[in-house]
C-alpha cells in the first residue's frame, strides 16, 4: 500500500464506494485484498465517513463477486447516452 499515489488511493475509495465494483476488481487491478481496502478507507477517510461506508458495504452482495446474481456487465440506463472519445455526447 506504501507504493500508491494519491490518484491511485482516490480512485480505489471511489471504486469502494460504487455498489458494484467488486473488492475483485479493485484486487485485480491495485492489488489490494478487502481488508487492505478497508484499512485504506479507515486511514484515509473522517471517522464517521468510513463508518457509514462499512455499514453500506457489509453484507451488500454487488461487492463480491461470488454472492453476485448476475454473471457479468454493467446497469446501464436506457437513458444513459453513450460516450465517446472520453467525453460525455451532449443533449
Amino acid at each position: 500500500m506504501e507504493k500508491l499515489n494519491n490518484i491511485a488511493i482516490d480512485r480505489i475509495i471511489e471504486m469502494a464506494w460504487e455498489d458494484r465494483t467488486t473488492f475483485e476488481s479493485i484486487e485485480f487491478q491495485f492489488g489490494l485484498k478487502e481488508q487492505e481496502v478497508i484499512e485504506l478507507m479507515r486511514r484515509e477517510m473522517k471517522p464517521k465517513s468510513f463508518k457509514m461506508w462499512r455499514q453500506r458495504v457489509q453484507g451488500r452482495k454487488t461487492k463480491h463477486q461470488k454472492l453476485r446474481t448476475f454473471e457479468k456487465g454493467r446497469f446501464k440506463c436506457s437513458r444513459q447516452r453513450s460516450i465517446s472519445n472520453n467525453s460525455i455526447s451532449k443533449r
